[in-house]
């Protein structure tokens, strides 16, 4: 399976994924794409197989990846402070992977039914998800 992880800003929480996935299944392939340098620099440190940086990376990882996986601003245009362009939302929304998208309420973009959740239950329940999707 190869997963498209995509984060932004400092890439903090793709490197806490990165690093939780391949933990939990480390045969699985992971591309890491950052909006900007750090965000991928920070995912690749945490064990992404491969890893690229911007826009067009962003599209292109959308084409060839199974699972995609990342904070829900990655489907909003103009998100997380303007680092999802809307090339980037549009690549991701309309790819045919699976998407995992991880509800962030930043940006004045507010997901109603969800409960505050600490970053690491979070990634726990991205793993269980994974475990009953893999």
């Amino acid at each position: 399976m190869n997963i498209l992880m995509i984060d932004a800003q400092g890439g903090g929480m793709g490197r806490q994924l990165v690093a939780s996935v391949k933990k939990e299944f480390p045969q699985t392939e992971i591309t890491a794409v950052g909006t900007n340098s750090l965000a991928t620099s920070n995912m690749l440190k945490a064990g992404a197989d491969h890893a690229a940086t911007g826009e067009n990376a962003v599209i292109v990882g959308c084409r060839k990846a199974d699972l995609i996986i990342g904070p829900i601003g990655i489907a909003i245009a103009d998100s997380m402070f303007g680092e999802i362009t809307p090339a980037m939302a549009a690549a991701v929304g309309q790819s045919n992977a699976r998407k995992l998208l991880i509800p962030m309420n930043q940006c004045n973009h507010i997901i109603v039914g969800v409960k505050k959740m600490s970053m690491s239950d979070m990634m726990e329940k991205v793993i269980e998800q994974l475990r009953e999707m893999i």
